[in-house]
Order: C-alpha cells, then sequence, then structure tokens
C-alpha cells in the first residue's frame, strides 16, 4: 500500500483513526476560508528554490530549524540541496557510503547459522535503496522511509517500491507529515502510530540535523571563493587591448572598437595609420595563494566532517600517517555498519515479519568472511599439497576448467601432478 497515494486520494475512504480525525476537523474548523476550501490530504510538492545562499543564510535557516514551538527545516534543506552538489563532499560521502555498500551480509538463525534463502530475500534492488536511505539519515540528520504492499517474485517475497518521504514535509520533532511544507505540525498527520505506522520506518533522531549542517560554513565558502575566482580571471586573466587614435571621425572610432572586440584566436585587425595598439598584460599573480588555498582548505575541512581524517581522499605525505588517517576512516565505517545492523535488526525485521516475510527467528550480521587474492588461493594450495593432505581432483578440475581423468604414472611421484598443476610450470603439457 502506497500510503503516500493515499495522502493524495483524500478522505474517501481513509481508514484514520477517530483522534486522527477529530484533529484533523478541528484544523479546518480553524483553517482560513482559502484553506477550507482545499479539501484534500496531498502533499503539495514544491520546486526548490535555488537561490544563493552564503553564511547569513543558513544562521537563519539553522535558527528556524531549532526552533521549539514550530520547528521549520524546508530552507535548512535548500542549502543542503546547494552544497550536495560539491564535487569534494559527494567524492567524501560516496566514499563513505561505498564502503559499507559492498560489504557482503547474511542472515543468521539463533544457532549463528547462515541461511541462503532467507538472506536471499535481501539480495535485491528494494533492500539496497534501504540501506542508501539509511545512511544518508547521517547527512540530514533524518530520513523517514516508506514502502509499497509486497509481492511475490519468482517465489521470492520483496516490497515493490521503497522510497524516502519527502523530507520537507516531515517534521521528525512531532512525528507527523504536513500536507504543505508551510502548514503548521499541528495540522500534520501521524506517522508513529495507527495504519501509516504499518508501512514506514523512522531513520535517525528526531532533533539530529545531520552533518551537513556542520558541512555548510566550509561547502559555501568554497563556493563563493570560486565564483570570485572566475570573476578576477574575467578581470585579470586576459591582458587588456587598448587602441589610440587622432580621429574625430565616429565611424573610424567605432570600426576600430569593433575590431578590437572580435580579436580572437586570429588576433589582427586592419587599423588607421595613427592607430596605436597597447596590450597590458596582467602583474597580478596572487590568486593563487587567495583563492586556490582558501578552497583547498575548505576541502580538508569536508574531509575532517564527513570522513574524520583526509588521507583516504586526499594526498598523503607519508605511509605511517596514512596508516593511521585509515585506522580513523575504517572506525567511521564500522560506525556505519553498526548502524545499518542495527536499523535492519530491530526495525526492518519486525516490519517485514508483520507483512508475511519468512524471517521469524534470524538476524541481519555483516558477512566477515576473509576474501582471498588468486595469489592467497595459490599459496593455501601450495600448503596444502605439500604438507601431504588429500584433495579432491575434482577441485582442481572445476576450478581451472581442466578434466583431470587420472593420476600419471610416468615417473611422477604422488601429489606431483597437481603440485605442478598449481605452480604452473611451463613445460607441464610438455
Amino acid at each position: 500500500m502506497d500510503w503516500i497515494k493515499r495522502l493524495r486520494d483524500g478522505f474517501g475512504r481513509s481508514p484514520y483513526t477517530p483522534e486522527m480525525r477529530n484533529a484533523m476537523r478541528s484544523a479546518r474548523r480553524n483553517a482560513g476560508p482559502a484553506q477550507k476550501q482545499q479539501l484534500l490530504v496531498d502533499l503539495q510538492l514544491r520546486t526548490e528554490a535555488l537561490t544563493k545562499k552564503d553564511i547569513g543564510t543558513w544562521r537563519r535557516a539553522w535558527q528556524m530549524a531549532i526552533d521549539v514551538e514550530n520547528p521549520k527545516r524546508q530552507l535548512l534543506y535548500d542549502i543542503y540541496t546547494d552544497v550536495s552538489i560539491d564535487m569534494h563532499l559527494t567524492g567524501c560521502v560516496g566514499q563513505r557510503k561505498g564502503y559499507v555498500m559492498k560489504r557482503g551480509f547474511k542472515l543468521v538463525d539463533a544457532n549463528g547459522q547462515k541461511d541462503d534463502k532467507v538472506t536471499a530475500l535481501f539480495e535485491t534492488e528494494w533492500f539496497e535503496e534501504f540501506v542508501s536511505l539509511v545512511l544518508d539519515s547521517r547527512y540530514y540528520g533524518h530520513s523517514l522511509i516508506q514502502f509499497d504492499s509486497p509481492t511475490d517474485t519468482d517465489g521470492i517475497m520483496q516490497f515493490r517500491n521503497v522510497e524516502l518521504v519527502p523530507r520537507r514535509h516531515v517534521v521528525p520533532e512531532y512525528g507527523v507529515i504536513v500536507r504543505d511544507m508551510n502548514d503548521d505540525h499541528s495540522m500534520g498527520i501521524p506517522y508513529r502510530e495507527g495504519e501509516f505506522a504499518d508501512w514506514c520506518i523512522e531513520v535517525g533522531r528526531p532533533h539530529d540535523l545531520g552533518l551537513y549542517l556542520k558541512c555548510c560554513p566550509s561547502a559555501l565558502s568554497k563556493k563563493n571563493m570560486l565564483a570570485f575566482w572566475d570573476s578576477f580571471g574575467e578581470i585579470f586573466g586576459m591582458p587588456i587591448r587598448i587602441a589610440r587614435t587622432t580621429s574625430q571621425d565616429k565611424s573610424t572610432q567605432k570600426n576600430i572598437e569593433s575590431m578590437l572586440s572580435q580579436m580572437g584566436a586570429a588576433f589582427y585587425g586592419v587599423f588607421p595609420s595613427d592607430t596605436e595598439i597597447d596590450i597590458k598584460e596582467s602583474s597580478r599573480g596572487d590568486a593563487y595563494n587567495v583563492y586556490d588555498k582558501r578552497i583547498d582548505r575548505a576541502n580538508s575541512e569536508l574531509s575532517k566532517g564527513i570522513l574524520n581524517q583526509t588521507m583516504t581522499i586526499d594526498s598523503g605525505s607519508s605511509l605511517s600517517q596514512s596508516e593511521v588517517h585509515l585506522e580513523v576512516f575504517e572506525n567511521v565505517i564500522a560506525s556505519d555498519e553498526k548502524l545499518v545492523r542495527n536499523v535492519v535488526n530491530n526495525k526492518l525485521l519486525p516490519f517485514m515479519l508483520k507483512h508475511g516475510f519468512p524471517v521469524a527467528g534470524y538476524r541481519f550480521e555483516w558477512d566477515d568472511t576473509v576474501v582471498y587474492t588468486p595469489e592467497n588461493i595459490r599459496e593455501v594450495e601450495r600448503m596444502l599439497i605439500s604438507g601431504g593432505y588429500e584433495i579432491d581432483p575434482k577441485y582442481f578440475a572445476e576450478k581451472y576448467n581442466i578434466d583431470i581423468t587420472g593420476r600419471r604414472e610416468a615417473g611422477l611421484p604422488e601429489a606431483s601432478l597437481v603440485r605442478r598443476l598449481v605452480k604452473g610450470d611451463g613445460d607441464f603439457f610438455a
């Protein structure tokens, strides 16, 4: 059931609780004439305002978001949209999320044994999207995730659709969804109780504004410095062309001006004999120290805010320092993995069980099985063979796609056939 669609469909057959209906009737009675004309309880989605943002805008948005009586996050989310397109910030978030998203996982029973059939329920697109939205709560502070009705696809149950409820319409401080993002929270519909609670999962803390709040000053300053650098390059980057003429004829002056403006790659012009052309080269050479250094500092601040260190995405200076930074980064990833594991075990699995998924008695765990490289595998094989262990020839036949019909008798000692195969002797087939 797409309950956001049911919000758009109005009151017709909506199974709200009596308390919810009474609250909404009261809100309509107290509403003005313009509000009373709109009887549909729908989300009035609006285009985000891509206006210029600065530190002052950020402070005002922050103040509005922490208002106790009527918190409004809309302006703050507009700023988040603006800063989230920063390429360095995108790289930091992508690196942090990517390490978690690539991890293997498993569903285990009470004895800790992996169940492949139950694990297959999660090896789907909807679960990957769910994990991504869970991780996004780190940056926005909160995510309200809605689910559609489950279906049976090739014998595997899965949700048809998993999507984010638009953040601007969610008031997590009071646990409600508002039809219009400018509505007061008292006119909202509760999502932590009633039927809506059966179709959504809340991730994050109600008053948390996310990591993007701390990234905004550096990201906004960086964006402005890039704009200032572009202006500097436009003014001082190109030599100034100056033409001097003694002619008082307006048409001659206009022709000289036209030729100067049209000078491009060819860079030539036909001027009167009394015209002097002067090229003024810019001597301004401090743009790098003024702008690039500030942008570099902003990037390092963003790295520290998202990754808690700099060397896994910025340039490093030594192996020992990079190892320390990598250890710090691994702690950040472990924190995100713990978040996902707790949300899946404490919220998603009970949610799925309520909707008929066969997940009773199972829990979600990250798969910490060691992944060997081809070189590691060959070394293990050598160690086993040299240790005198008997290995089924089918293992090598299937792994290397070679038909092994039997042991070769022509003077080769026992197990040397497999040993030479593993070592990759060049004359094996000679």
